[in-house]
């Protein structure tokens, strides 16, 4: 016979308890996200902010940069920035929702990889661990990132696997 819990920390969620027990006692992750726009970008910042902030838990966020394009030169300087949120996705369906929320506002990917977009939104860490070598190869990434480690006393580690060097 199993002990009854006596906290509801002790107790296991299931798909019987309230919505409110399983949403107080969810896992969350949190994740660092790199944005970037040079199609209307003050535009689709705000809109980025507002649909991500309700959406999860804003935690930290960089003053946003204006930086050179990278690779295709051709095209409206960048707006950069960084965002610390928490969520209860797992990081594939985080990774998911993110080009969702690029796809709704406009992005289109076309031939140029490194060409104009509406918004680009990648995971640079997950849970504290660095995923993203962009962070390495870009300062329009590290700057942001390392100003919301800054802001909210997080560090990060490099993920041995993937090859990355502190």
């Amino acid at each position: 016979m199993s002990a009854i819990p006596t906290t509801p920390e002790q107790a296991e969620p299931t798909a019987t308890q309230p919505a409110e027990y399983q949403e107080q006692h969810a896992s969350y992750h949190e994740c660092l996200i790199s944005l970037g726009s040079n199609i209307e970008p003050d535009r689709h910042f705000a809109e980025a902010l507002t649909i991500i902030g309700y959406e999860c838990n804003l935690l930290a966020r960089s003053r946003p940069i204006r930086t050179a394009p990278v690779g295709y030169q051709h095209q409206p300087d960048f707006l950069n920035a960084a965002l610390l949120v928490s969520t209860t996705l797992e990081r594939d369906a985080f990774v998911a929702y993110l080009k969702e929320v690029e796809n709704r506002l406009g992005r289109v990917r076309g031939a140029i990889k490194s060409g104009p977009r509406t918004m680009d939104l990648d995971v640079v860490a997950w849970d504290g661990e660095l995923v993203d070598k962009g962070y390495y190869q870009y300062d329009y990434v590290r700057a942001p990132v390392d100003e919301v480690l800054a802001s909210s006393g997080r560090t990060l580690e490099a993920k041995k696997a993937h090859g990355f060097r502190l």
